[in-house]
């Protein structure tokens, strides 16, 4: 018997490394997407190898529907199946909506935005081989509320939200599963090129509910629960995992 195999994008640090190797831990073979930093892609490849299953590394910009394709051809010929995939790549030009330029968008909602759409094509293909699977999103707050130099990238995760219910219906009659998850302000890489990233920290570790601000093994968790069958009735959803902290105006 094959192992079953997740697709994780932007897997090379962060929210995705950690859902990688959480999914590896699981008995997963892996898929690591990136887009720039092989060296990180390839440490991340030898830790889930050193858990006793299989790392396929795969350099592919998910803003390419191109690169898309290629990427979903050495998947099948690798490993000739699909079990899960994370959509978790993402970008975006932290700018005020004014100083916005034709090109920050495009950039933006092709990665964020787009790059589900054909991933998620090029998934249900190999998916419908062995009977179904699960799609798994990454959206965030920016989505349903006002973050300041936020909206490329609020507004390409809003469009990923929308696309999620699109897809959960449609994809439904191949046994295959589509969810969101957003997040609350998490301290990793990706925060770090946001300007107002200390005011960002500040009020989720003052304001959080629950006492505490959200980190990335809360989201994984979550990632983990869609991705077993105990989910198989929650379609199309974006399931908030903040503290709380979206409660407040």
């Amino acid at each position: 018997m094959s192992n079953k195999v997740a697709l994780v994008t932007g897997s090379s640090r962060g929210i995705g490394k950690a859902a990688a190797l959480r999914l590896a831990k699981n008995g997963y073979d892996i898929v690591i997407n990136y887009a720039r930093s092989k060296s990180a892609a390839l440490e991340t490849a030898a830790e889930i190898e050193a858990l006793g299953v299989k790392a396929l590394v795969v350099k592919a910009n998910v803003g390419d529907v191109s690169k898309i394709k290629a990427m979903f051809e050495q998947i099948n010929d690798h490993f000739g199946r699909l079990d899960v995939f994370v959509n978790n790549a993402a970008s975006g030009v932290l700018r005020p909506a004014m100083e916005l330029e034709e090109s920050h968008w495009d950039w933006t909602m092709n990665i964020n935005s787009k790059a589900l759409l054909f991933c998620a094509q090029e998934a249900a293909k190999l998916m419908e081989k062995t009977g179904g699977g699960k799609i798994i999103s990454i959206s965030s707050l920016g989505s349903i509320r006002y973050l300041e130099n936020y909206t490329t990238v609020g507004v390409s995760k809003a469009a990923l939200e929308a696309l999620t219910r699109y897809l959960a219906v449609e994809l439904a009659p191949k046994n295959i599963v589509v969810n969101a998850v957003s997040g609350g302000a998490v301290d990793t890489d990706a925060l770090k090129h946001f300007p107002n990233r200390e005011d960002l920290l500040s009020e989720a570790k003052e304001k959080t509910p629950a006492g505490r601000m959200v980190e990335i093994d809360d989201l994984v968790n979550c990632i983990m629960f869609l991705a077993s069958s105990e989910s198989n009735m929650i379609r199309g959803q974006t399931i908030i995992v903040d503290g709380g902290i979206s409660l407040l105006v």
